[in-house]
């Protein structure tokens, strides 16, 4: 008879082949053995992108039936944090849930007083973007201050900072990477710092991007932390270089570069299909700087339970019947402790099985997605009479290659602002706004990219204080949100934006034919 080894062996041999038979369709772009793209079909602007590894490991972890979150789930986030060069990674079931946990481990009472969110503190963000970047706040009884957006970045206009805090009322700033396109993290940074304030970066977006600014401005505005990985010399990502002075003969300046969400305090990753990797559904928090944080999100992660230790195991503390908390007897079980009203929003290690192989596929699915950009970028160029295209924050203008034919080789450029700061976007979507001079609209344009089988998508919420959930919230209680100055931005991206998809399942066919259908459709109506 053969060994359950042998037996596993075999269902994992016979996995890896059955994979290949069904699922070939959602192989890389660029695999050999992918499925071809047939004219007529539809063409999403997100999807799963995986094969036989994947399908591999989930099936292995099955049968294996640790089924909770458990060694490879411990694996995963070690290897996350090592990615991003933050301390600690939190696996949760979803992006939004990263966001309710990272934000809740900022109420806790374990925190100083003065650091410590409470029901009516303020907390900035942008209007534009996806509600559940926003949510926990409101869900945690602080109050939302929205300010307006910056139509091209989609990112917001941290000029506005200023004019929204509110002393002895704001606690914390809380924002998204909008659509793999950093926000300006130095602006933010240095007011978080003036203030003494907590920044959470919603990263969900935007895994794999990079910010560079100038090594100086890092010590300055607190980096520490990304310095000190930088001194080593051992990331891939968190870097030293040189960038040449825009004066003739002028000196060089010492860079630093780093991925984003690893620059605030806590950040939040979701791992959703369309998102940079994949668990299916699936999330991280991520620990950046202040180990302590793990302690607070790891116990509204998991139920609001006082104990540490890992899920099957025991004593981590070594005194696990010597605590006395709150009003409980001396020695209650430390495992049946609670200081915090938590959740369980773990996922199942098969899901970490999973996302185990996508983090290995990640260098190559970045590339991808800005090399799909760059070929969208360029095939619509000559266009922007009645479009505006994104530009990475801290850019100025887009400057295309000397060929107008694709070839990969030949990159185009970006003129920059005068900041030193730069960003590489590993892009989430390629944004269009239909500019108001255009004979068409956007519903028009999406319309007929609808009718041409080709995904897209509107900028997640619009202007969030349009959306109902908000204006019912405004209804029923008026000093639940705040809005500071006018949204004028928010409501164009509401109004006039929309964004095509950049993941790693399109290949150089299906981005040609989506410009061709882009094309013909301005020409149709501008004839």
């Amino acid at each position: 008879m053969s060994t359950a080894a042998e037996l596993k062996a075999e269902i994992l041999r016979l996995t890896r082949e059955f994979s290949k038979l069904s699922h070939a369709g959602n192989r890389p772009a660029d695999d050999p053995q992918r499925t071809p793209h047939v004219p007529g079909q539809t063409i999403p602007y997100a999807g799963r992108v995986f094969d036989e590894d994947e399908v591999e490991a989930a099936v292995s972890a099955t049968l294996d039936f640790w089924l909770t979150l458990g060694p490879e789930g411990e694996a995963m986030e070690k290897e996350l944090a090592q990615f991003m060069g933050v301390k600690h990674c939190l696996l949760v079931n979803s992006g939004s849930s990263a966001n309710l946990i990272a934000f809740s481990a900022l109420t806790t009472h374990k925190l100083p007083a003065h650091k410590r969110i409470r029901p009516g503190d303020e907390v900035i963000t942008v209007a534009a973007g996806f509600p559940t970047t926003v949510s926990p706040i409101i869900q945690c009884g602080a109050v939302p201050v929205f300010i307006d957006a910056k139509p091209l970045t989609g990112n917001a206009n941290c000029e506005l900072l200023e004019a929204a805090y509110s002393p002895g009322k704001t606690k914390a700033v809380m924002m998204a990477h909008a659509l793999g396109n950093p926000f300006e993290l130095t602006t933010v940074l240095e007011f978080c710092q003036k203030y003494d304030l907590w920044l959470v970066e919603d990263n969900c977006d935007a895994l794999g991007c990079t910010y560079t600014l100038p090594a100086a401005k890092a010590k300055e505005i607190g980096l520490d932390h990304l310095i000190k990985i930088a001194d080593k010399g051992e990331h891939a990502i968190i870097r030293y270089h040189l960038a040449e002075s825009t004066v003739e003969g002028g000196p060089s300046t010492l860079m630093l570069t780093a991925p984003t969400g690893s620059f605030g305090d806590i950040s939040t990753q979701s791992f959703y299909p369309p998102h940079h990797l994949t668990m299916g559904e699936g999330g991280s928090v991520n620990i950046i700087r202040r180990a302590p944080l793990k302690t607070y999100a790891e116990s509204f992660r998991d139920w609001g339970r006082d104990c540490w230790c890992p899920s099957g195991k025991d004593d981590t503390c070594n005194k696990r019947f010597q605590w006395q908390l709150g009003e409980l007897p001396e020695g209650y079980d430390h495992k049946y402790i609670y200081s915090h009203l938590g959740y369980n929003v773990k996922p199942l290690d098969i899901q970490a099985a999973i996302g185990r192989v996508q983090i290995r596929r990640l260098p190559s699915f970045i590339e991808a997605r800005k090399r799909n950009w760059e070929q969208l970028r360029r095939g619509l160029h000559g266009l922007e009479e009645y479009l505006d295209f994104a530009l990475p924050t801290h850019a100025t203008a887009w400057v295309p290659p000397a060929s107008s034919e694709w070839d990969p080789l030949l990159q185009s450029r970006f003129e920059w602002d005068d900041t030193g700061c730069r960003t590489d976007c590993s892009w989430f979507g390629f944004k269009i706004t239909v500019k108001e001079n255009a004979p068409f609209s956007r519903t028009d344009l999406a319309k007929e990219l609808d009718d041409k089988k080709i995904g897209n998508r509107m900028l997640f919420g619009g202007n969030l204080v349009r959306q109902p959930a908000f204006v019912q919230l405004r209804h029923d209680n008026p000093a639940a949100m705040r809005v500071s100055g006018s949204l004028p931005c928010a409501d164009r991206i509401m109004k006039q934006t929309m964004f095509l998809g950049t993941y790693p399942g399109l290949t150089i066919e299906m981005i040609d034919y989506m410009v061709k259908v882009i094309r013909d459709f301005v020409a149709s109506k501008t004839a």
